[in-house]
């Protein structure tokens, strides 16, 4: 006799006992009453409802599986229930963790999100926020290529709830969710100070994205606040933060004339870039040249050298941004703010007292 059950007659996921799960199923194993379930997973009524009653309920939401009728909600309350979430680097594995983070928070809801890369680029952009908005997304998600925002404008001026991943805006208006950018790069660079380093480099995101540019800002104040003053030819800029944008002005630094022992990059993806440049040119990482990166991508701890970097929650900061985004639907007037996540320094084999 087999000892697998039988899959015909288990209860699958979304069911119980064979038939399909509802709002009342919900509220027995939360202990509340089926219409605050029906408030909790709509964002129009959520405000009504307790946030310690809001996370009980989607608790119980998860646990059982349920899967509301989208469909059906959306007809009566006019939303579609979608989120379109615009990010520029589908390969950049900062972002596959704060897709799923966005996911997991908007699924209890009944909400699904919709995915548009723009490669980094504004009138991609633009134009994905136009798509989106046409298909009657509730709100966007938007890791912006600038922080001018200009590619959001049409959206914002109809009045599309949005909320930034990754990205500050140059208006207040607008709210965010970010790592303390500047709080990493000082880390950083008093991590290479106490090694000894004081020729440090620093390998530059675009300046017109918030992220790199407080990066840059934080490096700059940061050795002088370390009796270093920063040498012009020891900073360079890359064209975009996506994998192989470091490789160029990686050379660039090697080929300036001025010495080095350590590099700071905007990024986990330009510290990669660098320490390959490294090695073309026959130096060792960390033996001739430390480099540290930002960001802790997935399997940052299994390269060679191991990556030293700063660490922050991608998978939180989706969710966060999901939360806010929501807030917005519920329409519960909390003003914009911008929420600064927590930045730690990771060390690994990628840095070392300089050799000299």
């Amino acid at each position: 006799m087999s000892l697998v059950p039988n899959e015909e007659h288990q209860p699958r996921r979304g069911t119980r006992e064979g038939r399909l799960l509802t709002a009342r199923d919900v509220a027995e194993r939360a202990h509340v009453h089926p219409s605050t379930v029906s408030r909790v997973l709509n964002p129009t009524q959520r405000h009504r409802v307790s946030k310690q009653t809001a996370r009980r309920v989607e608790k119980a939401v998860q646990e059982l599986g349920y899967e509301a009728n989208a469909s059906a909600r959306g007809l009566r309350t006019g939303r579609s229930r979608t989120v379109g979430v615009v990010i520029p680097d589908l390969t950049n594995p900062l972002f596959p963790p704060v897709v799923r983070g966005i996911e997991d928070y908007l699924d209890p809801f009944g909400y699904a999100a919709l995915l548009y890369n723009t490669d980094s680029d504004p009138e991609r952009e633009r134009r994905g926020c136009a798509a989106l908005a046409a298909r009657g997304v509730d709100g966007m998600l938007v890791a912006s290529t600038g922080s001018d925002l200009a590619p959001l404008d049409a959206a914002l001026t109809a009045g599309q709830p949005i909320v930034l991943i990754n990205r500050r805006a140059d208006r207040a208006s607008v709210p965010a969710v970010v790592p303390d950018d500047r709080r990493g790069m000082a880390l950083a660079v008093e991590h290479l100070v106490e090694l000894g380093h004081r020729a440090v480099a620093h390998l530059a995101g675009p300046a017109d994205i918030s992220t790199t540019r407080e990066r840059a800002a934080s490096f700059a104040e940061a050795m002088r606040a370390h009796g270093q003053e920063p040498e012009p030819r020891l900073i360079v800029r890359s064209e975009s933060l996506s994998a192989g944008a470091g490789i160029e002005p990686a050379q660039r630094l090697l080929d300036g004339g001025a010495p080095f022992t350590a590099v700071c990059a905007a990024n986990d993806l330009l510290a990669l870039d660098c320490i390959d440049v490294l090695r073309e040119a026959g130096l060792g990482c960390p033996q001739d040249v430390s480099v540290v990166g930002f960001n802790d991508i997935p399997f940052a701890d299994r390269f060679t050298p191991a990556l030293t970097t700063l660490h922050f929650s991608h998978y939180e900061m989706g969710r966060t941004a999901a939360e806010m985004l929501m807030d917005q639907l519920t329409g519960d007037g909390a003003p914009a703010r911008t929420v600064i996540l927590d930045t730690r320094l990771v060390i690994r084999t990628s840095t070392a007292p300089p050799s000299t």
